[in-house]
């Protein structure tokens, strides 16, 4: 059998996250107005340690379905995801509670990630230091502004310091000062060994980036 010129060689050489020939069509309607449209037609991506990738593409191409993919929140009509370890997911839209405050969800999330008292209360320090966004520690979701409802999604996904991060649209609402903060934030998890796959309309700052992959018609082109 041929190999799939499509599929991404580092997969074959330790990854730490691969998806490899994943394939995934949605429907909409029922018999005889059903509709289809196939997303991902036998794309192939994979993370190695110390590596930060760009995925992009144009809406509607299929970046949030990889990732979804790739997290294992949907299960792909064919294909295969293997993971080496835990993954810290950054949704483009933050899965929040208002009434809790930022401490609160670190808590709760802590708590999800079976991560000690003291760890998470660490982790969670330099988050807010490295965000700037302590003072808002005590304030309730409802209260924060787009901009520190980015800050939190982006740390809830830091706090336990995983080997793999997947990041969508991750600066979307971030000021100046913010956005550069971001990027001193990856460059730190690279140099530690982190994997981070970034996924955006459009790769601003390609030099930031070790590799680039676009989604389009269906296949992750390098």
């Amino acid at each position: 059998m041929s190999a799939n010129p499509n599929a991404d060689p580092s997969a074959l050489t330790g990854a730490l996250l691969t998806g490899s020939d994943l394939y995934q069509t949605y429907r909409r309607g029922v018999w005889p107005r059903r509709r289809t449209r196939e997303v991902l037609r036998g794309a192939s991506v994979s993370l190695v340690a110390g590596e930060v990738v760009g995925l992009v593409g144009e809406n509607g191409s299929g970046k949030t379905t990889m990732l979804r993919i790739l997290i294992g929140d949907l299960h792909p009509d064919a294909g295969t995801v293997t993971r080496t370890g835990p993954l810290g997911y950054c949704p483009q839209v933050a899965q929040l509670y208002p009434r809790l405050t930022c401490n609160e969800h670190f808590e709760l999330f802590a708590a999800a990630y079976r991560i000690t008292g003291a760890q998470a209360t660490a982790s969670r320090d330099a988050l807010y230091d490295e965000l700037d966004f302590s003072r808002y520690a005590d304030a309730r979701v409802a209260e924060l502004s787009g901009g520190t409802l980015a800050k939190l999604n982006l740390a809830l996904a830091l706090l336990p310091d995983p080997p793999v991060l997947l990041l969508d649209e991750p600066y979307a609402g971030f000021d100046w000062d913010t956005y550069l903060r971001f990027w001193d934030i990856v460059a730190d998890r690279r140099h530690s060994g982190r994997a981070v796959l970034i996924v955006s309309h459009f790769a601003a700052d390609q030099s930031r980036f070790d590799r680039l992959i676009t989604l389009r018609d269906g296949l992750a082109v390098p």
